[in-house]
C-alpha cells in the first residue's frame, strides 16, 4: 500500500508540474501572436501513456506532440481571442508556429551538428537571430522565402548536407516553452527582450554559412 501511495503521489506531483506550465505557454503564445505577429496554433499532445508516442492516430509518428492535428495548420492565427481560447481549453498544448508567409521560416539540422556549426559561425562573426532547440534538432529562424528562392539557392550549391531541413510556406516548428514527446523545446539563442518582432537573417546567409561551417569543420551530420 505504501508503494502504491508513493507512486500516486509522484504522479500527482508530475501532473501538477505539467499543469503549472499552462500560464507560461499561454503567455508565450499570446506574445508570439499579438506582439510578434507570428501565426500559431496548438499542437497535438504527446500520449500521456507514453511520452515518446504521439496523441495523433499515427502509431509511427516521428514528431510526437510537435505537430498540428486538430485544428489543422491552416487554422494558425495571430488573433488574441482565438489564441487565448485555445490555450484556456488546452493549457499544456505545444505551441506550433506556421512558418512562411509573413512569419519566419527556419533551417534545421541535427542537434550535435548544429552546436558545432553555431560555434563556427560565432567565430566567423556571423549574426544569427533566434535559434530553437529540441533534443534532436535545432532550427535557425530566417526571413520568409519562396520555394523558387530556395530552389535557386540550393541549385547554385555544389553540395548541401542532406540532414538540412527547410521549414517554409506550409511548414511548421514547435516553439518554446513547449513540451513534446521528444522533450522540451527551448531557446538556444533567445530573442532579445522587447515587444518588437525579433530580427532574423536572410536564408541565403544562413545556408551559405551553415554549409561552409559543416564542410570546413568536417562535420558529417546524420541523415535524420
Amino acid at each position: 500500500m505504501r508503494e502504491i501511495l508513493g507512486r500516486l503521489g509522484r504522479r500527482r506531483r508530475l501532473l501538477s508540474r505539467r499543469d503549472d506550465r499552462g500560464p507560461e505557454l499561454l503567455s508565450a503564445a499570446v506574445t508570439f501572436a499579438t506582439e510578434w505577429q507570428w501565426p500559431v496554433l496548438p499542437g497535438v499532445a504527446a500520449d500521456p501513456q507514453g511520452r515518446a508516442r504521439c496523441g495523433c492516430p499515427d502509431p509511427e509518428c516521428t514528431v510526437p506532440g510537435a505537430h498540428p492535428f486538430d485544428p489543422g495548420l491552416l487554422a494558425a492565427t495571430t488573433d488574441e481571442r482565438m489564441v487565448r481560447w485555445w490555450w484556456s481549453n488546452r493549457p499544456t498544448a505545444p505551441i506550433i508556429l506556421a512558418t512562411g508567409g509573413t512569419a519566419p521560416c527556419a533551417v534545421s539540422l541535427p542537434a550535435a551538428a548544429a552546436a558545432r556549426a553555431l560555434t563556427a559561425l560565432d567565430r566567423s562573426g556571423m549574426r544569427l537571430g533566434p535559434v530553437v532547440a529540441s533534443p534532436t534538432r535545432w532550427a535557425v529562424l530566417v526571413r520568409p522565402y519562396t520555394m523558387e528562392q530556395l530552389g535557386e539557392l540550393l541549385y547554385a550549391k555544389d553540395f548541401v548536407p542532406g540532414s538540412l531541413r527547410f521549414h517554409g510556406e506550409g511548414g511548421y516548428i514547435a516553439l518554446p516553452p513547449s513540451e513534446t514527446g521528444q522533450g522540451a523545446i527551448r531557446w538556444e539563442r533567445a530573442p532579445l527582450p522587447g515587444s518588437a518582432s525579433p530580427w532574423v537573417p536572410d536564408v541565403e546567409a544562413v545556408v551559405d554559412a551553415v554549409v561552409e561551417a559543416l564542410t570546413r569543420t568536417g562535420v558529417s551530420a546524420p541523415e535524420i
